[in-house]
C-alpha cells in the first residue's frame, strides 16, 4: 500500500512524516525504515526507525531511487514501513514523469505488505492523476 502526503514546499510534509514514522514505532511488528537526502532530521526521529540518507549511496536518477527502495523492502521480510521523503528531489525528475516509478513500488508494496509513505512538493491539485489514488 502506497500513502502520499502532498503539500508545496515548506507546508510540513517532512515534519508530518516524520509523526507518522514516530507514531507506528507504538504498533509496529516489523521494522521501519525512513530514506531522504539529508541528514537534517536523523535525530527527529525514534531509534527503532532505520534512517537511511541516499547520498551515502550516489543515488541518481528515478530508476536508481526505484531500484533502492526496492532493494530495501526485498532486504528484510520483516521490514514493515518504508517512508521516502521527497521522491522528485531525489530522483531529480517531475513527479508527472514518475508514473513507472509508482507501478513498480505499488506491486513490491502490495506483494510484501509494506506500507509506503511518500511526500510529493505540490498542491493536491497539481498531483498526477496516477498518484491520486494514494492520497
Amino acid at each position: 500500500m502506497i500513502k502520499i502526503i502532498c503539500g508545496p514546499k515548506g507546508s510540513g510534509k517532512t515534519k508530518q512524516l516524520i509523526n507518522v514514522a514516530n507514531e507506528a514505532v507504538a504498533n509496529a511488528k516489523g521494522h521501519l525504515v525512513f530514506i531522504t537526502d539529508t541528514k537534517r532530521y536523523m535525530y527527529d526521529l525514534k531509534r527503532e526507525v532505520r534512517f537511511i540518507d541516499v547520498t551515502d549511496y550516489a543515488i541518481a536518477g528515478e530508476d536508481a531511487l526505484c531500484g533502492f527502495v526496492k532493494g530495501t523492502i526485498a532486504g528484510s521480510y520483516d521490514n514493515e514501513y518504508v517512508f521516502v521523503d521527497g521522491i522528485a528531489r531525489i530522483a531529480g525528475k517531475d513527479l508527472k514523469d514518475m508514473a513507472q516509478l509508482f507501478y513498480m513500488w505499488e506491486k513490491v508494496s502490495d506483494f510484501r505488505g509494506v506500507e509506503l509513505w511518500i511526500t510529493c512538493s505540490c498542491t493536491e491539485e497539481e498531483l498526477p492523476e496516477f498518484a491520486r489514488k494514494y492520497l
